[in-house]
C-alpha cells in the first residue's frame, strides 16, 4: 500500500500508525519501508515537525 501524497492526510496517516502500532518513527519507517528523511522533509515543508517525546507530528 502506498502512503498518502497530500501532506495533511499523510500527517494524519503517520500519526495514526504511530499511535496504534509503533513506539517511534524509526520503527514505523523500517516496518513500512519508508525513507525517514524524505518523510520528515515532506511533512516539514507543510509545517509539521516530529515530536519524539509525544511520538507524533504536529
Amino acid at each position: 500500500m502506498s502512503i498518502p501524497n497530500d501532506p495533511s492526510i499523510l500527517m494524519s496517516y503517520v500519526n495514526t500508525k504511530l499511535r496504534d502500532h509503533y513506539p517511534n518513527l524509526k520503527e514505523l519507517c523500517a516496518a513500512e519501508d519508508i525513507d525517514e528523511n524524505a518523510l520528515k522533509a515532506k511533512l516539514s515543508s507543510a509545517g509539521f515537525e516530529y515530536n519524539e517525546s509525544l511520538n507524533r507530528f504536529a
